[in-house]
C-alpha cells in the first residue's frame, strides 16, 4: 500500500514538472500564440564547438544592419580573435570605429580611430535619444541577449528552447498584415514570436540585404541564423573553454573513482581476513 502510494505521488511530481516545463518554455518564448522553430546548432550539447564562418558572416549582419540600432557594449573587438580573425585583421576593423579623445584647443571634440582594447560603441548617445529614434522603444544590447530567453529543461528536454532560436523566430516571422481580428497600435508591427506579437521594430532583414564575404547565399533564414549564432558567442565567449575544462574533470574524477575504489577493494580485503594493516 506504501509503495503504491509512493508511486503515485512520484508520478503526480513527475506530471507536475513536465506541466511546469511546459509553461517555462512557452513563457522563454514570449508567452506568444505560436510555437518556436527549433533548429539544430553546431554549439549545442557537452561537444559542440562554435561555426566559425557563421561567427564572422553573423558580425557581418550586426556591422551592416544591426548596429545602427543595438549596442554591443560589453563585446571589445580584441575578442574578435575568437572568431577566427587575426590579430591585424581585428586592428584593421578596429580602426573603422571612431572614439572621443578630448578636446582640442578651440574646444571641439577630438576623435581617435579604434583600437583592439575598445569595445563596439553604441548607436546612440542616451536612452533618451534611442527612444525617441524607436517609437518610444529601448533597442536592446546585444551583448547578452543571445542567453536571455534559454530555457534547457532537464526534465523535459524536448521542449528546451534555445535563445537562438528564439531571435530567429523574432527576424523571420514577421506579417505583413496582422491576422484578422488583431488590432495593431500606432507603429507596431505583428510578429510570431514576440510576447504579445506586437513589436516596435520594422522587419529588419530580407533577402540579399547583405553580401556575404565567404559567399554565402544571403537568406533571410540564413542571415537570422548566423547574427543568433554571434549573439550566442557575444553572451558566452568562453563557452567552448569550458565544455574542454569540463571534458578534462570529468575524465579526471573518472579515473580517480576507478582507483579509489581498486584501493578500497584491495584495503577492506586484507580487513575481512583479519590482517594487521600495519
Amino acid at each position: 500500500m506504501l509503495y503504491t502510494i509512493k508511486k503515485i505521488g512520484l508520478m503526480a511530481v513527475t506530471a507536475t514538472v513536465m506541466v511546469v516545463g511546459g509553461t517555462a518554455v512557452s513563457a522563454a518564448a514570449g508567452d506568444s500564440a505560436y510555437d518556436l522553430k527549433k533548429n539544430e546548432w553546431p554549439h549545442a550539447g557537452p561537444f559542440g564547438t562554435f561555426d566559425k564562418a557563421a561567427l564572422q558572416r553573423g558580425l557581418q549582419v550586426y556591422k551592416e544592419v544591426c548596429s545602427s540600432c543595438h549596442s554591443l557594449k560589453m563585446v571589445a573587438f580584441r575578442n574578435l580573435t575568437d572568431l577566427g580573425y587575426s590579430v591585424d585583421e581585428v586592428k584593421a576593423f578596429a580602426a573603422e570605429y571612431e572614439f572621443p579623445a578630448g578636446l582640442d584647443d578651440e574646444g571641439e571634440v577630438k576623435y581617435r580611430k579604434g583600437l583592439p582594447q575598445d569595445y563596439f560603441p553604441s548607436p546612440f548617445g542616451s536612452e533618451e535619444e534611442a527612444r525617441e529614434s524607436n517609437n518610444g522603444a529601448l533597442p536592446p544590447d546585444f551583448s547578452l541577449l543571445g542567453k536571455s530567453r534559454e530555457h534547457l529543461s532537464m526534465f523535459t528536454p524536448w521542449n528546451s528552447i534555445y535563445g537562438e532560436d528564439y531571435i530567429v523566430g523574432i527576424l523571420t516571422t514577421y506579417h505583413e498584415e496582422a491576422p484578422h481580428g488583431v488590432e495593431m497600435a500606432e507603429g507596431m508591427y505583428f510578429n510570431e514570436a514576440f510576447s504579445g506579437n506586437q513589436i516596435a521594430m520594422a522587419p529588419p532583414l530580407f533577402d540579399e540585404l547583405v553580401e556575404y564575404a565567404d559567399g554565402t547565399k544571403a537568406t533571410k533564414e540564413q542571415m537570422a541564423k548566423d547574427v543568433a549564432t554571434f549573439m550566442y558567442w557575444a553572451a558566452e565567449p568562453k563557452m567552448e573553454e569550458r565544455k574542454k575544462m569540463g571534458l578534462k574533470v570529468i575524465i579526471y574524477m573518472t579515473l580517480l573513482t576507478i582507483l579509489l575504489y581498486f584501493v578500497n577493494k584491495r584495503v577492506w580485503k586484507r580487513v575481512k581476513k583479519g590482517e594487521d594493516l600495519v
